[in-house]
């Protein structure tokens, strides 16, 4: 009798981002599996009603809240067997009318005061007991922590103004064609050597980005932060605006004024780790030091000195995703960089791993509630404000993670693009400037996934913090100092200016998603970034920006500055950057010359240090060209060999007109670049 054949197992479906990427097939049963388990744990959290903005309200309910007879406060301490209210309102001392109450079959604990038991400016704490101990601590949906100027000890304080502050702007939607993001840290905005307020940025350095064209302002350090030394990546206090740089208010008045000159404001969101301080922050709140952060070897970060929170605590999703709603809502803030992605998608957190094929991403190194909680915060921002940003920081190359989350991905709205600065850096200090080829530099400029943004850009901050260089100081060094003034320089500063332009240019350029700079960056700000430490005497003197120098036109520094809002101006120019692919053109390696096209512009770059080229061709469309930007022009700091009023046209080729080209040919001098753009045909 012949045995019946098992059905063979039916193949599952090809989500989108597998589609697109056929080297993904072996793992589309992974990545269906991340997928299912984001709607299994969305469903979850929602009853099944599909609304994260409902759920993820925890800071309308927990904290400190004031109704129009009382105050409330609220917070979730499952281990806590007693809490005081402790503050100036009582001396602070434990006293049983500021005791909190313990709610039925939950772990949150509420206190009911009437209005005059405190008042907005406030001090206070909650002192916490727990089996076998207590102590002091700062609430964890605080939204106000100030520090003490002579004892350094930080406490919540009672924030309830009498008025609300009245936005003047309030919709905004965000440009993003391109998105052009002036990454800046209020703190060392201005040139004193001191903390900076959000009023003096807004007053000083605000007027700076809007000249300058950029259409997206990026914030580091919002979160409170105990040491400011920490760069506002040691969290504290996650609902609290760092008061260090002014009050509540004061930023909202700077993100309002942001929006009513079209300029965006995404905060540096940071959620993949906190500080490990006990009495300022979550590091052991109520006695269980697992309240919050992963048990067991997994919840210190091996290489940040800091904590790793528990992403499969529905509590821990719930806190997280009403951060994230709370910064939008309450601030208006219009999305958020989302910090140390890479530490989150692995349980190594990507140390020592090198990640050299897609297996590496699948091989169960990968952290299924971090990745799950990631989606969700994306599908959350998105459902709160359709039209906010979302930006990942990873370096991985995790495949998806600015992918829609229907087609499989992360639902990120952008990627750093971070192998493009480790490679300017690469190649300035390892290869001679003959050796630097156009092949090269094109290809890891548009090397990425077709179907994810990125955020492209020459440095950041990371590339100006002390132990490191801003690339104006890998090119031209300590002659920055001597022989920056104009007439003065030296052959040092000539290529330092030259390079530093052309790096810019040819990386904004060929971006598919959006460029950023870092403040200062633009003009070559001359020294690195370290912040006041016992090391360094507790010193502001390399925490600020100095903008005297790219003020100061008897030096070489608004050379950078004019043609970093020109090149700005450029790329915001047109109907739509983005919407036209770059084009290549021409690579001659040996020549070091390198074009490609965006719609109607032409780039044309010469990298050789000393050969300018007369008369060089290309095949392009026929018509005539106009110059629209030279670095070489003297207004930036060029020598001023091509006359850029001349018009250019083709010429004439038999063997190119049913191609419709013809031969545009070039002067090209050493060490420099050229935009030109198609002349419209009148119909």
């Amino acid at each position: 009798m012949a045995t019946k054949k098992k059905p063979a197992a039916k193949k599952q479906p090809l989500l989108k981002l597998v589609k697109n990427d056929p080297w993904l097939e072996p793992f589309n049963e992974a990545i269906q599996g991340r997928y299912d388990h984001v709607m299994y744990k969305l469903n979850e959290l929602t009853g099944g009603k599909g609304s994260l903005s409902d759920f993820a309200g925890g800071h309308l309910y927990f904290g400190l809240h004031r109704t129009a007879r009382q105050w409330v406060l609220r917070e979730w301490a499952p281990n806590a067997t007693k809490i005081y209210v402790i503050g100036e309102f009582n001396n602070w001392q434990e006293d049983e009318a500021y005791a909190m109450k313990r709610l039925p079959k939950s772990g949150n604990w509420e206190i009911k005061l009437p209005s005059k038991a405190m008042k907005h400016g406030d001090l206070y704490k909650l002192k916490v007991y727990w089996e076998g101990g207590c102590g002091e601590r700062i609430p964890a949906w605080v939204r106000r922590v100030v520090q003490d100027e002579e004892t350094k000890i930080f406490s919540a304080q009672v924030w309830a103004p009498q008025e609300e502050y009245q936005w003047k702007k309030t919709k905004f939607k965000p440009q993003r064609d391109p998105l052009l993001i002036y990454e800046c840290h209020i703190g060392m905005g201005q040139d004193a050597e001191r903390v900076g307020t959000y009023e003096e940025f807004r007053l000083n350095v605000l007027p700076r980005i809007i000249k300058e064209g950029y259409n997206c302002l990026q914030i580091m350090a919002i979160q409170e932060h105990p040491y400011y030394g920490s760069f506002g990546y040691h969290v504290s206090s996650f609902f609290a605006a760092s008061s260090r740089f002014g009050t509540p208010e004061e930023l909202k008045q700077l993100i309002d004024e942001a929006h009513q000159n079209g300029i965006a404001v995404i905060m540096d969101l940071v959620q993949s780790h906190a500080v490990k301080n006990e009495v300022e922050g979550l590091g052991n709140f109520a006695g269980d030091p697992n309240q919050f952060f992963y048990p067991g070897d997994r919840r210190e970060h091996p290489a940040w000195d800091s904590l790793c929170f528990d992403y499969g605590k529905n509590e821990v999703i719930h806190f997280l995703l009403s951060n994230c709603k709370y910064w939008l809502e309450e601030f208006h803030f219009d999305g958020f960089r989302f910090d140390g992605v890479t530490s989150m998608l692995y349980y190594s957190h990507g140390l020592g791993e090198a990640f050299c094929g897609y297996g590496d991403y699948f091989n169960g190194n990968q952290d299924g509630n971090a990745i799950c909680y990631l989606t969700l915060a994306n599908m959350l921002i998105h459902e709160v404000n359709p039209n906010a940003i979302t930006i990942a920081e990873e370096v991985s190359g995790m495949p998806g993670l600015a992918a829609p989350v229907k087609d499989g991905g992360y639902g990120f709205d952008y990627r750093m693009a971070m192998n493009v600065p480790d490679y300017w850096i690469k190649i300035i200090k390892e290869k001679k400037d003959e050796d630097w080829h156009p092949s090269g530099i094109f290809w890891e400029l548009t090397n990425r996934r077709a179907d994810e943004k990125c955020i492209s850009y020459a440095e950041s901050h990371d590339q100006a913090l002390v132990g490191d260089k801003t690339l104006i100081f890998r090119l031209v060094d300590a002659d920055m100092y001597w022989h920056f003034k104009k007439g003065d320089e030296n052959f040092m500063a000539h290529r330092g200016i030259a390079l530093h332009k052309m790096i810019r240019l040819v990386t904004a350029s060929t971006i598919n998603g959006g460029y950023l700079n870092f403040m200062g960056n633009e003009f070559g700000h001359p020294e690195w970034i370290d912040f006041p430490r016992e090391g360094n005497g507790w010193s502001h003197k390399y925490a600020r920006r100095q903008w005297n120098l790219v003020d100061n036109k008897e030096l070489c520094y608004h050379y950078l500055g004019d043609f970093d809002r020109d090149m700005i101006a450029l790329l915001k120019s047109g109907k739509s950057l983005l919407k036209h692919k770059v084009q290549e053109i021409w690579h001659n390696d040996g020549d070091q010359v390198l074009a490609y096209s965006r719609g109607d512009l032409l780039f044309v770059f010469n990298f050789s240090p000393d050969r300018s080229y007369e008369g060089y061709g290309f095949m392009v469309p026929e018509g005539s060209y106009n110059v629209v930007l030279n670095t070489d022009n003297p207004a930036y700091g060029g020598n001023g060999l091509s006359d850029d009023t001349i018009e250019h046209f083709t010429n004439y080729d038999p063997l190119l007109q049913q191609q419709g080209k013809g031969w545009l040919k070039l002067y090209l001098p050493a060490r420099s670049a050229v935009v030109l753009r198609k002349k419209a045909v009148k119909k």
